[in-house]
């Protein structure tokens, strides 16, 4: 295996019941564990959103509230989760603006602060689109030289976005081989939230990343605009990057 690996890796795919990272819920979830000696170890869960399935995303992956309303909810299985994914890095495929943000987000809702820091994330579609641009399917065909089937299901798209992983690095030499390199070709490595509404900047700071203040100091803005803070903390984004916003709000107290 080419990957070089200090911390197991876990490559994840997600089905859910839409693509709404704040509203919408997990209903299946895919681990493929990889260990730094190679070694594979997969886990899938069926999970009962404790909402309804819409019948158009049903034809996407094929599960119904039928197959799902005896299955535990997130927060039943959140505890063992949380355990098994401590000191790994994950990968996945659009896992960056998706499946990571929407799972850290179950985790919230469950009661648990799941650590972010110090971890890394590699895209195999960020590096796929660098390299080759299309999507999973096109892309297991490409580097697997197979047909993908049942797409959709979380299980058969975590095994192709490994394979796929697996066949990038063998293919691109040009590519990094560790998972630092990785993690910053998959543009994560200064985001200080998962939704990418902050950065991090050179010299440490927070800063906007949309809207009127986009590239100026957090800190600069609440202080000037202090209502500003409610406005986003009662608005339609993530706990987590509200999480992110009160953190910086305290380290402010904590400056005074």
């Amino acid at each position: 295996m080419k990957l070089q690996l200090k911390r197991p890796l876990v490559v994840f795919d997600l089905e859910t019941t839409g693509m709404n990272i704040n509203k919408d819920r997990i209903v299946e979830i895919s681990l493929l564990k990889v260990f730094p000696d190679g070694n594979e170890e997969l886990r899938t869960y069926r999970v009962n959103p404790g909402i309804p399935i819409p019948a158009e995303v049903t034809e996407i992956h094929g599960i119904t509230d039928a197959d799902v309303k005896d299955k535990p909810q997130f927060k039943e299985i959140a505890g063992e989760l949380n355990n098994y994914l401590k000191e790994c890095d994950f990968g996945g495929f659009n896992s960056n603006k998706f499946d990571f943000p929407l799972m850290v987000e179950e985790f919230y809702r469950a009661g648990i602060e799941f650590d972010v820091e110090k971890r890394k994330f590699i895209d195999a579609q960020r590096i796929y689109h660098f390299k080759e641009p299309r999507n999973l399917k096109a892309a297991y065909r490409f580097y697997c030289e197979q047909e993908l089937t049942n797409a959709h299901s979380a299980e058969a798209d975590t095994l192709a976005t490994w394979a796929v992983l697996k066949a990038q690095l063998e293919k691109y030499e040009d590519i990094p081989h560790d998972l630092d390199g990785l993690h910053r070709m998959s543009g994560q490595n200064n985001l200080a939230d998962l939704a990418g509404r902050f950065i991090i900047a050179n010299d440490g700071e927070i800063l906007f990343n949309f809207g009127k203040h986009k590239g100026r100091k957090v800190k600069e803005i609440l202080r000037a605009e202090p209502g500003y803070y409610k406005w986003m903390m009662d608005g339609d984004f993530s706990m987590q990057t509200k999480n992110v916003l009160t953190r910086v709000r305290l380290s402010m107290r904590n400056e005074e």
